[in-house]
């Protein structure tokens, strides 16, 4: 069936769209992509909305983030349609869309996760079936809510010799490995762009260090980095998630524009590093998709860390843009299937577990 996916990352940098044919098994063919940057006025939208979900013990919306909820599903909703347009495809012909919405604080350690979107909204607005809440029933279970790609890696790298290691970039970095048997582990590492990015907009007003040109520049600092490093999440077992604020770039205050950057990304890499420790087996290749594949500093770090050459996972012919947003779509046909999206492997719940919730044009 066609599906469409989308994806908006703890990056902040604004929406992804996918649209793919799959069984939601072993047939994935990925027909088009769109997307959009969020404007400096939606950033800070979505800013106000995250600094709120971070003060609450537990969710509880207030206007702040009811009116990022409907700037943000509106965006989605705009895009869907471009994306559809473009392709020639008609919503009618659209099976579902799957919607990750975005995630404005992650608490697995307290019991629940909170992605903003609505789902009832976007299906009106698209005429589309939607599926949403991908993480939430995940968590409920006692699961991390977190990271939910690794069943579309695995789907991805069918044919791809095992073990084998893919390595998202984003806000936050995950690793999937893939073994021998199908068998799946996956967790957060850490921080990929988010402190880098975080620490680049304060400094100069840019978004992010493009072609890693300042970390190139700077000059890694290992007293900060140790410090840094010396954190106890990183002992710990996987799986394992991280809220994308969990970790801060104070240690790195102090420091110039050049060297701070070139010091987060260097943390960034070894996070990686000490996450390949911590698979079953080293992988025989590193593949690479996300934002983070285009800084070659980041890049060139990770290879010296890991002593494992990260490849870009373009040169497979996959949309190292899109992979999240296809995933997206990939589960939201499993969701219609009543297939697993989680598993002890991946998230830590007992058994593997569908997910998300079916929003259908109407039905409000």
């Amino acid at each position: 069936m066609l599906a469409v996916g989308l994806m908006s990352g703890t990056s902040l940098d604004g929406i992804d769209a996918a649209l793919i044919e799959t069984d939601g098994a072993d047939m994935v063919r990925p027909l088009a992509f769109a997307t959009t940057p969020y404007s400096a006025g939606q950033r800070q939208v979505i800013g106000r909305a995250v600094a709120r979900a971070l003060e609450m013990a537990q969710p509880d919306a207030d206007d702040a983030i009811r009116a990022a909820e409907r700037m943000l599903t509106d965006a989605h909703a705009v895009l869907v349609r471009q994306l559809l347009a473009d392709a020639g495809v008609a919503a009618a012909e659209v099976a579902v869309c799957g919607f990750h919405g975005q995630t404005i604080a992650h608490r697995p350690d307290r019991g629940w996760t909170w992605q903003i979107g609505d789902g009832a909204r976007l299906a009106d607005a698209t005429g589309v079936t939607v599926v949403d809440g991908f993480r939430l029933a995940d968590v409920a279970a006692g699961g991390q809510g977190a990271p939910l790609l690794p069943v579309y890696h695995r789907a991805l790298a069918a044919a791809l010799p095992r073990p084998l290691a893919v390595l998202n970039l984003g806000g936050v970095a995950n690793l999937t490995w893939i073994g021998a048997d199908d068998a799946l582990v996956a967790f957060d590492t850490g921080p990929a762009n988010g402190l880098i990015n975080q620490w680049v907009e304060h400094a100069t007003g840019r978004a992010y260090d493009e072609n890693g040109a300042l970390a190139a520049a700077g000059q890694v600092h290992a007293s900060v980095l140790d410090t840094m490093l010396d954190h106890p999440w990183f002992d710990l077992a996987p799986p394992k998630s991280i809220d994308r604020h969990d970790f801060t770039d104070q240690p790195a205050i102090g420091l110039s524009v050049e060297d701070g950057a070139a010091t987060l990304t260097r943390f960034t890499a070894e996070t990686v590093a000490l996450g390949l420790r911590l698979c079953p087996a080293p992988p025989q290749r590193l593949l690479v998709a996300g934002g983070g594949r285009h800084n070659p500093t980041l890049l060139r770090m990770i290879g010296e860390a890991c002593q494992l050459s990260p490849e870009p996972v373009d040169r497979l012919g996959w949309n190292g843009d899109a992979t999240e947003a296809e995933g997206f779509a990939y589960m939201a046909v499993r969701t219609l299937r009543g297939l697993p999206i989680s598993f002890p492997g991946t998230t830590g719940v007992l058994r593997p577990l569908p997910g998300g919730t079916v929003r259908r044009p109407g039905e409000g």
